[in-house]
């Protein structure tokens, strides 16, 4: 390969850093300046003026429960084309089973470390 085969490339990228910039500088020249003042820096919902403080926390709980979902989300993204594509694997006589019993073997480990370490008691 030369050097000038990426030269579609380096132009696309010239040309969405050159657009990117372009639109960045016409925004500040030509948008509304505007000015804060106490009214305009507070929080604002469905028009009337927050009652609570606007920074709520969450318990570390929901945000486990979210990282274990993604992680079961993303084991489902793997999961259902293998399905899919497995008995055209048998057919070409490729080890398919072995692989994926190993990523499933591997996920069911990180699973029991994490209820070993108790991230899935919810009383605690």
């Amino acid at each position: 390969m030369h050097l000038i085969d990426y030269l579609p490339i380096l132009i696309q990228l010239i040309l969405a850093i050159l657009i990117a910039v372009t639109i960045l500088v016409a925004s500040h020249i030509f948008g509304q300046k505007g000015k804060a003042n106490k009214i305009k820096d507070m929080a604002y919902e469905c028009g009337l003026p927050a009652l609570t403080d606007t920074q709520k926390s969450y318990s570390i709980k929901f945000y486990v429960t979210t990282m274990l979902f993604i992680l079961l989300d993303i084991e489902m993204m793997f999961l259902i084309p293998w399905a899919l594509v497995y008995t055209e694997f048998l057919e070409a006589n490729l080890p398919i089973l072995t692989p994926m019993l190993f990523f499933i073997f591997v996920l069911l480990l990180g699973l029991l470390y994490e209820w070993k370490k108790g991230a899935l008691e919810w009383e605690k």
